[in-house]
């Protein structure tokens, strides 16, 4: 383990693969953030924070409200600048969005005017794509996510899980090396939540993107991903760098079962009392 999150995971720009072409590291360097908030006092929000995020790797981050974790994603997006250090893909400094940065939020953002196919195809189609290929693209991602049903569906037809995996499908139409989530599972039901884990694990498996996954689950974090963050109360910092390798124990095509296992239970209880005590 280590709070600068330099030790805990080592690996290169090849770690993982995207497509089948070797993605690149995403590297926050001795990131700190504040502002001033309305009253005129200045908020702390992040304390200088060092992390390396190999390619392909899922790193799941947890912590108390108010402690930066969206701050952190909001820098690797590249929507906000931060006071001090830099934010890079690979070699490339982040100043602004990229499409090879696709960012999913809370709440559903589709547009309600247009088909969930629309939708899904509405990146690429800005970017140029040819038709024919969007199209074949957007049924190849909406039948990865289930949908492929809905697709001339509007999203306010459809349930808030389903709305969901729309716009998993949208970023993903992008060819997203990086997929930053920012508790995209808060907001629909226990049910729907579970088969939304699965839906995105299955797919990041397949496609091995880098997924940086904001959660206030801490058994969502353990679940899910490659690797545990855990960050301190304002100002954030991170406290917990945990990596998890249950797959080695159980398998890599381990599912929901895999919750009930003593060693799972335990890497929870760690990640949680880390929580607690920061």
């Amino acid at each position: 383990m280590s709070p600068s999150g330099e030790g805990a995971t080592t690996g290169s720009a090849a770690a993982g693969t995207h497509g089948g072409t070797p993605t690149r590291d995403l590297v926050l360097d001795g990131i700190a953030h504040h502002y001033v908030a309305d009253s005129g006092d200045v908020v702390h929000a992040v304390s200088e924070t060092t992390l390396r995020i190999p390619g392909g790797q899922f790193v799941g981050v947890v912590g108390p409200s108010g402690c930066g974790k969206t701050t952190l994603l909001k820098v690797l997006a590249g929507f906000l600048a931060p006071t001090q250090g830099e934010a890079r893909y690979g070699d490339e400094v982040i100043t602004g969005p990229s499409h090879d940065r696709g960012v999913v939020f809370q709440q559903p953002n589709l547009y309600p005017w247009l088909s969930i196919r629309r939708n899904v195809e509405l990146g690429p189609k800005f970017r140029g794509v040819p038709k024919p290929q969007r199209e074949s693209r957007s049924a190849e991602l909406l039948e990865m996510v289930g949908l492929s049903r809905f697709g001339a569906a509007k999203p306010y037809e459809l349930s808030g899980g389903m709305q969901q995996r729309a716009q998993i499908a949208r970023v993903l139409a992008n060819e997203s090396e990086v997929v930053l989530m920012d508790e995209p599972f808060g907001a629909v039901d226990a049910i729907t939540r579970e088969r939304l884990q699965a839906d995105l694990l299955g797919i990041q498996r397949r496609r091995r993107q880098t997924v940086f996954f904001i959660t206030h689950s801490v058994e969502e974090a353990v679940f899910l991903g490659d690797r545990v963050l855990v960050m301190s109360p304002r100002p954030g910092r991170i406290v917990l760098d945990e990596t998890v390798d249950l797959a080695s124990v159980y398998g890599p095509d381990v599912g929901a079962e895999m919750k009930s296992t003593p060693e799972f239970i335990a890497l929870r209880d760690r990640v949680a009392a880390a929580i607690q005590v920061s």
